[in-house]
Formats: structure tokens, sequence, C-alpha cells
């Protein structure tokens, strides 16, 4: 088999000999189960699907779902796997070239911007780190965490990623926390009332829960609006506003030259009804002997 081509790192990515590329390190690992439900599979689509960033074009970020993040160039095989990412300045594709097996923060130069995870039960206090509350256990009772080296998911998003915005949201009640970096800590963060919830200004991108289907499953999602609160619509959904933006212009169109029809016959018609009045007046004249050509 033909090895993968390998792209020279991204332009101001550290170049640190010996330590393994993306292409060394595994994309997933045997003994970890695969995406535990499909809400996990379809809430991912959605965040993409809507994702619109002002000041970033489509080959300058970088959003990825169950994609393993190694973190630490000292224990390389470190890593978590956030439910969904993103990270801008960095191209779509690795080197430019080709599309991501990892993402692997000393080739790419830099961690994500945002984080977002799903609560599962059993996920729910490596989610949530010290922000754990009793009330956040999830249908599923969650035995004691075994002891281990690599640091909780909380942990490696604020020490060592230093990742902005730490996002949860839980479907199960749909509760949605938001923990922002400030001086190097997470603190969480008050939602608005209304949409967007949450506002992420340095990104100019707002995070809310919508009620609606996405692919045929009713649900209330987590979404991304506008700073008014308007959501951001997916491809499918701009098609189809497209094409009833179309549709109202055909029949605006048509209602307009049905207008111009009618009054064209309106027209038509009055022009007529006063010719027939003129000849009755003539046939009248005529009956009292007077020549209509005559009467001015």
């Amino acid at each position: 088999m033909t090895p993968l081509p390998r792209p020279k790192p991204v332009a101001g990515a550290p170049l640190q000999p010996g330590l393994p590329t993306m292409y060394d390190l595994p994309s997933e690992f045997p003994e970890e189960p695969g995406l535990p439900d499909v809400f996990h599979d379809l809430q991912p689509q959605l965040l993409s699907q809507t994702l619109h960033l002002v000041d970033y074009s489509r080959d300058n970020y970088c959003d990825a779902s169950d994609l393993n993040l190694y973190y630490d160039p000292e224990h390389p095989l470190w890593h978590k796997r956030p439910d969904w990412m993103l990270s801008v300045g960095v191209p779509w594709l690795y080197g430019g070239q080709d599309l991501r097996l990892s993402y692997v923060t000393w080739q790419e130069g830099k961690g994500p911007e945002v984080v977002v995870e799903f609560l599962s039960p059993g996920t729910e206090r490596e989610d949530l780190g010290r922000f754990f509350r009793p009330g956040d256990v999830l249908p599923t009772v969650q035995p004691p965490l075994p002891s281990a080296s690599p640091p909780e998911k909380l942990e490696v998003y604020e020490r060592y990623l230093q990742v902005p915005h730490y996002i949860v949201y839980s479907r199960y009640s749909q509760t949605l926390r938001y923990f922002k970096l400030v001086a190097g800590r997470y603190q969480e963060q008050p939602l608005a009332p209304q949409p967007p919830l949450i506002w992420l200004p340095d990104l100019q991108l707002g995070l809310g829960i919508w009620s609606g289907d996405f692919q045929r499953t009713p649900g209330q999602w987590l979404r991304w609006c506008d700073q008014d609160g308007q959501w951001c619509l997916t491809e499918a959904e701009r098609e189809r506003h497209a094409k009833e933006r179309e549709r109202r212009a055909k029949e605006q169109e048509r209602q307009a030259k049905e207008q111009e029809r009618q009054a064209k016959e309106q027209e038509r018609q009055a022009k007529e009804q006063q010719q027939q009045r003129a000849d009755r007046l003539a046939a009248k004249l005529r009956e009292l002997g007077i020549d209509p050509d005559l009467v001015e």
C-alpha cells in the first residue's frame, strides 16, 4: 500500500523533532467504544452545518466531532475526544492537503477556541469537573472514576489547551452551561434569557437551544445564531429558502402580469362601452333627422 503523503506542518506551528505527527497518532483506540447514541452523531452535524463565521473563510478553520485531540508533547499519546470542537486560523485540510486523522496541537500550532461536550450517563463528572453538581447525574448510575495518569477533560481544556469557551449541554434536561476562560481559570457565565443564550464576541457567534426537526428527528438542539437571535441556516435550509424566494418571485411576476392583463382588459372594455354609447347616440340623432357627423 502506498503510504499517505505527509504535508509540512502549517506555517507558524512549532517544529519539534522527534514528536509524532497526525499520521503517527491513531484517530481512535480499540479499547474505546464508538458513539454512544444517535444524538452524539446528529447534534454535532447541526452545529457544523449552522456554523457561520464572519471573519474566517471555510478554508481557514477546522470544526470536528469525536476527533482525537492530542495536547501534551511530553505525553504524545494523551488525548481527549471532544464531542465537537472549533479551531480558527488553521487550514481546513491538514497542511492544506489532507483530511485530519486527529488534531495534534504541536503540529497545528494552537488549540481550539470552542469545545462542546454533550452530557451522557456516566460522563457528567469528567465533563463538568469541579463544576459538577449532584443534580447533574443522568439516568444511569455513575460509578467512581478509576485513577488514571492523564488529566481529566476540564483540566486539559483549562490548563493545557486554555480553550477560551467550554460549553456543556444535557439533552435530557435541556440544560446549557457556559464556562469562559478568565485569567487562566474557567468561570461559569450566566445565560441570556433568549437566544443568543451565549454570545462569543471574539467569533461574532451566538448559541441557543432550538426546538425543531433535524434529520427527521424532533428535539431540543444546540444551534448557532446571530447577535439578534436569528438562527443560522443549514445548507439544505438555505436551498429551500432560495427556492421559496424564487417561487415567490415567480408568483409576484405572474400576479403582476395578470394585473397588467386585467388592466388592459378593463381599458378595452371601457373603450368598447364608450364606442357603444357613441353608436347609440348617433343612431338616436339619425332618428331625429340629425346627421351626427355634423354635430360638434
